[in-house]
């Protein structure tokens, strides 16, 4: 998984903790757990049991999927002669229309950083970062300075699978990013050898980690008196949004956020009614006046 699908170390625990639930069911109810011996009614009953647990379809989905490919690598390497989960089937998921902030609830967040602390001069050029760009927290934080390239408006981001896409960044994002390195960056005392090359860093010279930027965001969101359930990539569903509301292509905004299908990226032409009927007012020949 990390040789030939470039997957992250995250991704891989995840794989590996969804496996160690089904050893977990295997050996509690006392069946064979070798993966040649498991066949498709070990993987139904393990399924029942997660129901049983109350475990949410979402979380099935996922782990569902981690059995599968670890059955489909079994067989291509020829551990095992059939497949048992070819025949299991997942929960049906309703698609979750995503969290999205209005402009004026992202300008009153940045207007609730303290700019007078270097923290703060910090985490507004993380947060029009996150916004300008519609990054994933995972490619923030791994955002590095020789993938800026400020001068024309772009950077280089490396996302899943170390695809790397490169991403056009505003002028506003551009100036707090370099009020940050020159104002707070470039005095700190003491970078650690292995972030030297990392944007963000926290005070101690070290690379920010994922949780530090959630707890930023969610500070910020009540901070401003936000009530909705605002976490770093709820920037991301915003970006995409009021991007394909202000009527940008799909295929350009697919592009963007680092999509391998365009019908992930369709989960973003939701609008609101009062915007759906605008148009159909402006635009239908029968309400021309």
């Amino acid at each position: 998984m990390m040789l030939e699908r470039s997957l992250s170390r995250h991704t891989i625990d995840a794989y590996e903790r969804d496996l160690r639930k089904l050893e977990s069911f295997l050996q509690l109810h006392k069946l064979e757990f070798s993966p040649m011996s498991i066949g498709i009614e070990q993987l139904e009953a393990f399924i029942h049991w997660l129901n049983e647990l109350g475990l949410g379809a979402r979380s099935q989905a996922r782990l569902i999927s981690s059995i599968k490919s670890f059955f489909k690598y079994l067989l291509v390497e020829d551990v095992i002669d059939r497949n048992p989960s070819d025949l299991l089937e997942g929960p049906r998921l309703s698609r979750k229309i995503p969290e999205v902030l209005e402009y004026e609830d992202i300008q009153e967040m940045l207007r609730a950083i303290d700019l007078s602390h270097p923290q703060g001069t910090r985490n507004r050029a993380m947060l029009e970062t996150l916004y300008a760009c519609g990054l994933r927290v995972s490619e923030l934080t791994n955002l590095k300075l020789s993938n800026l390239f400020l001068d024309i408006g772009f950077v280089r981001v490396i996302g899943k699978g170390d695809k790397e896409r490169i991403i056009p960044i505003g002028e506003e994002a551009i100036k707090h990013i370099r009020f940050y390195l020159e104002g707070v960056r470039n005095n700190l005392q003491c970078i650690k050898p292995e972030a030297e090359n990392i944007l963000f860093l926290n005070r101690r010279g070290g690379q920010l980690s994922r949780v530090m930027v959630f707890l930023v965001v969610k500070e910020l969101a009540k901070i401003a008196g936000i009530k909705k359930n605002v976490s770093p990539h709820t920037f991301r569903h915003s970006f995409a949004t009021h991007l394909i509301e202000g009527g940008a292509d799909l295929k350009a905004v697919q592009d963007m956020l680092g999509h391998e299908s365009i019908i992930t990226t369709e989960i973003y032409t939701h609008l609101d009614n009062d915007y759906l009927r605008a148009t159909i007012m402006q635009y239908h020949p029968r309400n021309k006046k």
